[in-house]
């Protein structure tokens, strides 16, 4: 039986803006009325969907009495600190506009941009649009483990941007419809909709304003997740489906290289033999152990994509396919 994930809703105003929300009460009010201006200015129907990300100061309050006073302000409260990729992917999740954008609540992304971002989703054909903030005013060390990841991404992935962890980015509503953002993954977005099939991915250059309010929560630990996440994104793209292509593959060269060291110690042993000399015995030398842990190491990874490949098959998701038209259907 073959499964398919068809999106049936149907978006019903030009622009969703999501925005993640952890302690940031100070600037909502600025925010939302820039947000307000620029999209009434560009005659833009849209709405705002604040998720408070388990806010510990008066953020939720904020979003309330901004709720109360204009009705194009929606809120969504988690009960505790869950992340930002939870965030999001609470946020596309309600998203009703033909095109979504995501910016950061601290004012560093500025509203400006826009009806730039919407110009390139509807009029240059693009699936998704990732700001590019050339001239950055974070911390030194946010900056620079920036351009660490950035560079790794970019090579691994094939994806020509500058910046992958730009808050400030816009999709058409079917790509954040068909990717599951979760763990801290927020960051490699653009891998993620080019793995599910949206391969027109666009960069703009943004303004990246200095923060007004609060300090900076970036952290070593961020550098080491962001990492390890996209490692982790990197493998399940290329081997999730199939695991036995990495496991079998290794599992298969590491027992070659042991069969073939041990055979080298057998086959010298009956030389020795053949020409009536002491033979050494086979136990004696350290290669024969070393040759029989790398045979039992590629057995198990073998093994590993084997099981691996048993789980896929159980998997619900096996046979769940995007579908992007259908004719006479």
């Amino acid at each position: 039986m073959i499964l398919l994930r068809i999106n049936l809703n149907k978006p019903v105003m030009d622009l969703s803006v999501v925005i993640p929300v952890y302690n940031e009460e100070e600037s909502l009010r600025e925010l939302t009325e820039w947000i307000a201006k620029v999209c009434t200015g560009a005659n833009i129907s849209f709405e705002v969907l604040f998720i408070d990300d388990g806010s510990s100061d008066s953020s939720w309050i904020k979003i309330m009495d901004l709720a109360s006073q204009n009705r194009f302000v929606k809120g969504i409260r988690f009960r505790r600190n869950y992340g930002k990729a939870a965030a999001l992917h609470t946020g596309f999740a309600e998203a009703t506009g033909e095109v979504v954008i995501t910016m950061d609540a601290d004012l560093q992304d500025s509203p400006d941009e826009i009806p730039g971002l919407l110009r390139m989703i509807r009029e240059e054909g693009y699936d998704m649009v990732s700001g590019w903030k050339k001239k950055r005013y974070d911390p030194f060390l946010k900056r620079y483990t920036s351009r660490i990841y950035n560079g790794t991404a970019k090579l691994s992935s094939g994806i020509r941007l500058h910046d992958f962890n730009c808050g400030l980015k816009a999709y058409r509503n079917d790509v954040i419809k068909s990717i599951e953002v979760y763990g801290d993954m927020h960051r490699y977005i653009p891998m993620l909709a080019k793995e599910a099939g949206f391969r027109k991915i666009g960069e703009k250059i943004v303004e990246h304003r200095p923060r007004k309010y609060g300090s900076s929560k970036y952290g070593l630990d961020r550098f080491m997740k962001g990492y390890l996440d996209m490692l982790t994104i990197g493998f399940i793209t290329r081997f999730g489906k199939s695991p036995m292509h990495l496991f079998g593959s290794l599992g298969t060269l590491m027992f070659l290289i042991g069969f073939i060291m041990a055979a080298y110690l057998g086959i010298r042993k009956l030389v020795f033999v053949s020409h009536n000399l002491r033979a050494p015995l086979v136990t004696d030398s350290p290669y024969f152990y070393i040759a029989l842990a790398v045979m039992i190491i590629g057995s198990l990874l073998f093994l590993t994509g084997f099981l691996g490949e048993l789980i896929n098959r159980n998997s619900s998701e096996r046979n769940l396919y995007l579908i992007r038209d259908k004719v006479n259907i």
